[in-house]
């Protein structure tokens, strides 16, 4: 597997410093300073050396979309004290992988794929925080729940043995238009909202699924401002791939 490294003089430090920047100045003016956004560094496609890279200049967070990369470059996270997120589509017959390495599997969009890994983690007497994936977008190419399924799914899954609901986690609009990204997101944040509504109701159980994963480098800005608690960065701290 040929996977990328930067170039020596790659400064994660400052790379990360900037991304911080960015979600504290999107915090204040969406009038949530302070709220604590964090912020997960993907490294889907780079080595694991500058995946450590990242995590020795501070990114607590890093998240894997590939099984295989993960299997190559977990133990070297672990050892780094990465805490890893799965966040890319995540088929059944990988998903042991998922739960040897992983904190947090954001990319649960069936039962299936639920059960499955709920049966491992009993297997391993764990336990795994998991998201529920919504296709906010309505667009083909990205993976995730309708959003009408997405309350109903997530009821299913917090009963499974050995996980836990955290939150929701959508991929963005691909568009340029700022008004046609938020309005998913916006749509995400309100999703989160009934199943907390309902939580206190006594309807659900879902009262740990407080999490939007949502925004990326290009328009994290916007996500924080539709209520993210976790932005996606990859080319912001990583850079571009060569």
């Amino acid at each position: 597997m040929n996977l990328a490294t930067p170039p020596a003089a790659h400064d994660y430090a400052a790379e990360l410093a900037d991304v911080k920047a960015r979600v504290h100045v999107a915090e204040a003016m969406a009038g949530r300073a302070g709220s604590g956004v964090q912020i997960l560094v993907a490294t889907k496609a780079w080595a694991a050396d500058a995946a450590v890279g990242a995590v020795r200049a501070g990114a607590r967070l890093v998240g894997e979309s590939r099984m295989q990369e993960l299997a190559d470059k977990g133990e070297s996270l672990r050892d780094a004290g990465a805490v890893v997120h799965v966040i890319g589509q995540l088929q059944r017959n990988k998903a042991a992988i998922a739960v040897e390495y992983a904190a947090c599997v954001q990319t649960v969009d069936s039962l299936k794929l639920a059960e499955r890994l709920s049966r491992l983690c009993v297997e391993a007497q764990r336990d795994l925080q998991v998201m529920i994936q919504v296709n906010v977008s309505g667009e083909e190419s990205k993976a995730g729940v309708a959003p009408e399924d997405a309350l109903a799914l997530a009821a299913q899954v917090q009963a499974l043995p050995a996980l836990e609901v955290v939150g929701f986690m959508t991929i963005g609009l691909n568009s340029p238009v700022e008004a046609d990204v938020r309005a998913g997101y916006a749509r995400l944040r309100e999703i989160r909202d009934q199943a907390l509504i309902s939580s206190e109701r006594g309807a659900i159980d879902l009262s740990s699924a407080w999490h939007l994963s949502m925004g990326m480098s290009g328009d994290l800005e916007w996500a924080i401002a539709e209520g993210a608690t976790m932005v996606r960065v990859g080319t912001a701290v990583m850079g571009d791939r060569p």
